[in-house]
């Protein structure tokens, strides 16, 4: 297992400081430096000229200026020309300190980076997610040995290094997300096994919302606590939120008044809805004041007390939070109340009075799923469900959509690509991403924009790149996409995606002669690898019916790695149960390799064309990826650089093995 070694450093608490993939960026700059102070043309290499050259950093915030008033204050006597790897990684954890107390921010909970500046980790939030932990996977049989885990140890990084735990967990947040039989559960993991794991874990996050910065299989296996805290931070509260919405609740209608307003609330983050919702509530409690977020606003438990009272009256007693002054003794009787109505608890009186934003909102989040408090006589039902009779095709898609363009790392979370991309700013970022300078941002109009025409001229820059890349737009304008036309932006962001995998797989080495990737050709390749493999299945094109059995994707991936199906665990593929078994296999398997796709098992069982191109696509993608045939089952699987959303692409429309978005789009 060589592949596990990466980039080590003599220091183990130096090492403990940085993940494996900033690890390589650092590496990567680091070398071009000693390049740069041995070349004989720059004569001698000096502070100020180390300066400029940590100025590549991105992560770094400060000025020039700053950066070389910095070095020569602390670093003044330093050997430039005998500068060797750790001393440069201890400058670069003191510079990034200094710009970290310029100022600091809190990120929202799920856009949070799985990264921190100093790599810290709450032990408040450790305490409350194993015991979330505990009292979820409780009844697994395979952790049940592992169970209870000592919330005052380190014991749950140490036990999700296999990678189990973390796969479990994902399956409790969102379940289905992950088929069990793929993950493996020997009481001894080989290192190959446990990163499998890793992968599949990495890339079912990822396919349901999770944000993953700097984060790959490496760092899980070693057990970095903040990467591995953050990700469980962000499976948890998917969990927590996933009812709060007007889909899985619709007595939220309560909230508003007319359609326009439901309108509204349906393009709100989960986040959002929950603080109108609590207002609501405080408002029916009398409460005058509103809370605006989950920490400064609740620090003296007020809101908390009025809440409580609302929704579980008789479970009041004596004294009454508000009648006592100390904040702590308050904090601690309104978790009391919360225990009596059943709440399990996700921060302690001091997480309160602290204003601790995760866990407050953690806290609220179960509060709503045990006791929301609405309506069952429901208003305005029949707006509700016009809005709720889209085509589940339309809904899968727009899922599949909005979790890919996530993964792109754009700076907004996505939550609804209907409403969130309508001022276009977000899809020039998308573009941005895949196809790297194509945006002229001069002419772009950053958010919040409260001019409709400046929305307008972002969506038309949308439709002219788009035009360049040579998509489909007949008789579209950029007003279409601030309007919100599903049609037309469900088949732009087809399009576009289509466009990254298509490219993506140009790029590869063995496409270096620039040869533009068809969809005639992933269909060609696909066939060939289960004609080599000695199986007689066929996929005639990518709306093949005979692919919803999952056959054919079952002895594509057996051709690309044989170890990897199980065929004591598949189907015939002839019910509509044993279709959906084998489809939810399929996935599961194609994400342990290190594909990172986002489709649902619907999708196969249906014969969705587009996400059966985009399938198809990452497995060869993954397979073409491994430096040569020979050392396929020794190349390790690395999430982070297996997405299909890391480099640019071009596109070339095939139509006789897939029909296209593209007819769809012409209006």
């Amino acid at each position: 297992m060589a592949g596990f070694v990466g980039i080590v450093v003599s220091d183990p608490w130096l090492q403990n400081q940085f993940t494996q993939v900033e690890l390589r960026s650092l590496k990567s700059h680091f070398l071009s430096i000693q390049k740069s102070r041995s070349d004989p043309k720059n004569g001698d290499f000096t502070l100020k000229d180390l300066s400029l050259a940590m100025g590549n950093l991105k992560t770094l915030s400060l000025s020039e200026d700053e950066r070389t008033r910095f070095l020569e204050e602390n670093f003044s006597g330093l050997e430039i020309q005998q500068l060797e790897f750790e001393q440069f990684l201890r400058i670069y954890l003191k510079m990034q300190g200094k710009a970290g107390s310029k100022g600091s921010t809190t990120s929202a909970f799920l856009k949070a980076a799985t990264t921190t500046l100093l790599h810290t980790i709450s032990e408040s939030e450790k305490s409350a997610y194993v015991n979330h932990i505990n009292s979820y996977l409780a009844e697994d049989v395979f952790l049940r040995k592992y169970l209870p885990i000592d919330p005052l140890t380190d014991d749950l990084f140490e036990i999700s290094k296999d990678g189990v735990l973390l796969c479990k967990l994902i399956n409790v947040a969102v379940p289905g997300t992950i088929d069990e039989r793929a993950i493996n559960t020997k009481n001894l993991l080989n290192p190959w096994e446990k990163n499998e794991n890793h992968t599949l874990c990495l890339n079912s996050a990822k396919a349901i919302g999770c944000t993953l910065v700097n984060i790959g299989t490496l760092d899980l296996a070693e057990g970095r606590p903040h990467l591995v805290l953050g990700l469980i931070s962000q499976i948890i509260k998917i969990q927590l939120l996933a009812d709060v919405n007007l889909k899985k609740t619709p007595q939220l209608v309560e909230l508003v008044g007319n359609s326009q307003d439901i309108e509204e609330l349906m393009s709100l983050s989960p986040e959002k809805i929950l603080l109108r919702w609590m207002n609501f509530q405080l408002k029916k409690g009398g409460l005058a004041r509103q809370v605006t977020n989950f920490s400064s606003d609740i620090k003296d438990s007020e809101a908390y007390a009025c809440l409580l009272s609302v929704l579980a009256p008789e479970c009041r007693s004596k004294p009454h939070p508000m009648d006592v002054k100390d904040l702590l003794e308050r904090a601690r009787l309104v978790l009391e109340h919360a225990d009596r109505m059943g709440c399990k608890r996700y921060l302690s009186p001091k997480d309160i009075v602290d204003g601790s934003p995760n866990l407050n909102l953690a806290f609220v989040a179960h509060i709503f799923q045990k006791r929301n408090g609405l309506s069952t006589q429901m208003r305005q039902m029949s707006f509700l469900e016009s809005q709720f009779e889209d085509d589940a095709l339309v809904s899968r898609e727009e899922r599949a959509f909005r979790l890919w363009i996530n993964s792109l790392g754009i700076s907004t979370y996505i939550n609804n690509v209907f409403e969130d991309l309508r001022n276009g700013w977000l899809l020039l970022e998308a573009l941005e991403k895949v196809h790297p300078g194509i945006v002229n941002w001069r002419l772009a109009n950053k958010p919040p924009i409260k001019l409709p025409f400046r929305k307008v001229e972002n969506c038309n820059q949308v439709i002219k790149i788009g035009k360049e890349l040579k998509f489909s737009l007949v008789n579209v304008a950029g007003n279409d996409i601030v309007q919100g036309n599903k049609k037309l932006i469900l088949a732009f962001l087809w399009q576009l995606m289509r466009y990254n995998i298509l490219q993506l797989l140009k790029n590869l080495r063995f496409h270096s002669h620039g040869k533009e990737i068809t969809d005639a050709d992933i269909l060609s390749w696909a066939n060939s690898q289960v004609k080599s493999s000695g199986k007689f299945s066929r996929m005639e094109s990518f709306k093949d019916k005979s692919l919803s059995s999952g056959i054919f994707f079952l002895h594509l991936l057996s051709a690309v790695e044989p170890r990897v199906v199980n065929w004591s665990l598949i189907t015939q593929g002839e019910t509509e149960e044993e279709k959906k078994m084998n489809a939810s296999y399929i996935i599961s398997v194609a994400r342990k390799l290190g594909c990172s796709i986002f489709l649902l098992p619907e999708d196969i069982i249906e014969v969705n064309q587009k996400m059966m191109l985009t399938l198809t696509a990452s497995i060869m993608y993954w397979h073409l990826k491994r430096p040569t045939a020979s050392d396929t089952r020794s190349q390790p699987l690395d999430c982070e650089t297996a997405s299909l959303s890391e480099s640019t692409s071009n596109l070339t429309s095939d139509d006789s093995t897939s029909d296209s978005s593209a007819d769809e789009i012409t209006i």
